[in-house]
């Protein structure tokens, strides 16, 4: 009994001991950059009761992110450049709504056929973040009358700490442009079911019948994807086009401390 008791108080002293030991202090979190999602709708003033699918929309969801003015405005910039008539893209969102919804008037005007309206369907995504990466995907689909409407998929690869949308140039090191480009031939060639010598003068737009690869691309944790749109390098059937180069392969083409070098093992 009395070792019983004596096992007792010992085991009540090494516990009294844990209790002023300090607690192990959580990780800090990750810095990221805060944003909320902004949606500016409009309908066309003759849509009246009619659903959103049978009447002129404009729909465009995207993030505002806080103290981030840069990034705010290379999102804008991306939105109103990707159906821009002639290039001429407009100065706000709300002017591009503004605009889209007079262009269906106008239309209207000189085509009054039953049922016709126009959709504009925009959005932006963040699909990754970190401490120095915010990733975003942007898309959108359009249709203006004609056979078909047109979609279009581009990305924004954002630095941070620099405060700025990463270039091929600043992830890969001088010279890669060819030594890249073979290393996507192959995957592209694989991808399409083509052998290394199949010619690529029928079935695609590439200049001079020649691979290459594009500026839209997106930087994941485990390769960068590029993505060609329709009408891109296949016809519009074909719809997109992804080719995704995983690090791996590229390990000796990325430049040392670089947004990517956090991926690399």
């Amino acid at each position: 009994m009395k070792n019983l008791c004596l096992l007792f108080f010992i085991a009540l002293g090494l516990s009294s001991c844990q209790w002023g030991v300090p607690k192990k202090t959580p990780e800090k979190p990750v810095d990221t950059l805060h944003y909320v999602y902004k949606v500016i709708k409009a309908r066309a003033a003759d849509c009246g009761t009619k659903a959103d699918s049978a009447c002129t929309v404009v729909k465009v969801n995207y993030p505002v992110f806080d103290s981030a003015k840069a990034l705010n405005d290379t999102i804008v910039n991306k939105l109103t450049v990707m159906f821009a008539m002639d290039g001429k893209a407009d100065s706000s969102l709300e002017l591009m709504t503004k605009n889209f919804l007079k262009s269906y008037d106008d239309f209207k005007k000189t085509d009054p056929r039953t049922g016709m309206f126009f959709t504009l369907d925009d959005s932006v995504k963040v699909i990754h973040q970190d401490s120095s990466l915010a990733a975003l995907q942007v898309s959108g689909y359009s249709y203006q009358g004609g056979a078909h409407g047109g979609s279009f998929t581009g990305f924004i690869n954002w630095d941070t700490k620099a405060g700025k949308n990463l270039k091929l140039d600043d992830v890969f090191i001088s010279g890669y442009h060819d030594k890249l480009t073979t290393v996507a031939e192959k995957i592209f060639r694989k991808n399409e079911k083509l052998s290394d010598t199949a010619s690529l003068k029928d079935n695609y737009f590439f200049k001079d019948d020649k691979f290459a690869l594009n500026e839209n691309f997106s930087i994941t944790p485990f390769g960068i994807k590029f993505l060609y749109n329709q009408y891109e390098i296949k016809p519009y059937a074909a719809g997109i086009t992804e080719l995704f180069i995983p690090y791996t392969q590229i390990k000796s083409l990325l430049q040392p401390n670089t947004v990517v070098s956090q991926f690399i093992k």
